[in-house]
């Protein structure tokens, strides 16, 4: 039986990179689709500023508490110290559906950017560090560069939209959200009971997707040594 875990993310947002040991767990026993939603884009982008500094550092401190995921020097007395930086979702995740549709590799690219940013402290909207840090996942960098170009605008702000939409159909008030879709059924994922023990959501998953039954050529089978029944 098929599976397929829609996972809404957005490449800011700190509850995500907490989440992402269990988005890696996942991808080892189900089809994992990832749907970027937006959160800081347009209007909603960011200047790093000590008011932006301040209301960021408490909840990553909680995150890091409650999920085990490291946040470097590097991003909090880096990049969140550096007013010329800006916040900006959309960059980042139409170089994440260039690395999709070039290599399907968009969850890798995911990863990276989080580390980047939340280790790293590298600014994840600006092109230059999308390239680098694609290119060392292999990427070729003017192939990539080609994908990216196709992702950008109004693609990936079609894509905002389609994301958006599910929110609704699923009832998602914001990132991460998961939801299992089997048999024909979409159920949302409470995740937050498994964040530090990605081995128990990725055993959770497996009871939810049993394996396909045996057919009958296999169930009776007969070869040199003989038939098994």
């Amino acid at each position: 039986m098929t599976a397929t875990l829609h996972y809404l993310y957005d490449p800011l947002c700190g509850w995500c990179y907490g989440a992402a040991p269990l988005v890696k767990a996942a991808r080892e026993v189900v089809n994992v689709r990832a749907h970027g939603g937006g959160m800081m884009t347009g209007p909603r982008r960011r200047s790093v500023t000590p008011k932006l500094r301040g209301y960021v550092m408490p909840h990553d401190a909680r995150i890091a508490q409650l999920s085990g995921q490291p946040f470097g020097e590097a991003y909090f007395n880096g990049l969140l110290q550096d007013a010329t930086a800006v916040f900006d979702s959309e960059p980042p995740t139409a170089a994440i559906l260039a690395a999709e549709t070039l290599a399907g590799r968009g969850l890798d690219l995911l990863a990276a950017l989080q580390v980047a940013h939340y280790v790293d402290g590298r600014r994840i909207a600006d092109r230059a560090v999308l390239i680098e840090v694609a290119s060392a996942l292999g990427l070729a960098p003017a192939e990539f560069t080609t994908a990216l170009d196709r992702q950008s605008g109004a693609a990936v702000q079609g894509h905002f939209e389609d994301t958006r939409a599910l929110m609704v159909q699923l009832g998602a008030q914001g990132f991460p959200c998961f939801a299992l879709h089997i048999g024909g059924v979409t159920k949302s994922v409470d995740f937050s009971r498994y964040l530090s023990r990605p081995q128990e959501f990725q055993d959770w998953l497996r009871e939810q997707t049993p394996p396909a039954a045996e057919s009958a050529v296999h169930r009776f089978a007969c070869d040199a040594d003989g038939c098994t029944l």
